[in-house]
């Protein structure tokens, strides 16, 4: 039987695309088994809940300030940010996963991208908009919503949220699983959403609640500043005159 002579840079890609199939597996499940599991146990005892209003990750992290309060229904919330040029996000599935891989890896548009989960008192956003800057969902503005009551005791819906700026694509410090690095500067993406919704004349007031000033360290590592200030929105019905 002849022997069959491979060229040495053939033979060397052949070995590294070995290695990395190899590799893989072991990333996955230390990145998305091993270290969250072990960061969850170490956040029940050793992470101490933030005084200022915040997110968390699945794993007890604390994630991005909470710096929006929008009373309004789910229709209204929905149909606002719409007419701000904001996108409603896909769900987190294999296929919705896989897909926003491929718009990443290969610069392809998937402007309704899913986005990560962060919780408040063990509950996950119940809606979450974006804003991709460029081609792919590398940068982007986005939001996340919980619902909750209205500040004035009032029967109906009211949502508080985080808006926060996807600066660049990384690693998490703390999982190592591929994520967003946030702008540090999270009051400006919270005054250029006020702007976003004052344009689309569905804003029927809007102010800010005081804070405390403080910075922080999100889920992923990235430290922010903020004045600890939420601003409160009341969304109308239907766009204004």
């Amino acid at each position: 039987m002849p022997t069959i002579r491979v060229p040495g840079g053939a033979a060397r890609a052949l070995w590294a695309v070995a290695f990395l199939l190899l590799l893989l597996p072991a990333y996955a499940l230390t990145a998305y088994v091993l270290l969250p599991a072990a960061w969850q146990h170490y956040a029940r005892t050793n992470i101490s809940p933030r005084p200022w209003p915040t997110s968390y990750t699945q794993e007890g992290i604390p994630a991005d300030p909470i710096n929006l309060w929008v009373v309004g229904s789910r229709e209204e919330v929905i149909a606002a940010m719409r007419a701000a040029g904001w996108t409603l996000a896909d769900p987190i599935t294999v296929r919705s996963g896989l897909r926003d891989a491929h718009s990443v890896l290969f610069d392809r548009p998937y402007p309704s991208a899913p986005m990560s989960t962060h919780w408040i008192s063990g509950r996950p956003q119940d809606l979450g908009f974006e804003q991709a800057v460029g081609a792919s969902p590398r940068r982007r503005h986005h939001a996340r919503f919980w619902r909750t009551s209205r500040p004035d005791g009032e029967p109906g819906e009211a949502w508080i949220g985080s808006a926060t700026y996807d600066r660049a694509m990384g690693v998490s410090a703390y999982t190592g699983e591929p994520m967003h690095h946030i702008d540090p500067n999270v009051d400006r993406e919270r005054e250029r959403l006020r702007q976003d919704l004052t344009r689309t004349g569905r804003l029927a007031r809007a102010s800010e609640i005081p804070g405390t000033p403080h910075a922080d360290v999100n889920g992923g590592g990235d430290r922010y500043e903020t004045d600890g200030a939420i601003l409160l929105v009341v969304l109308s019905p239907r766009p204004q005159e």
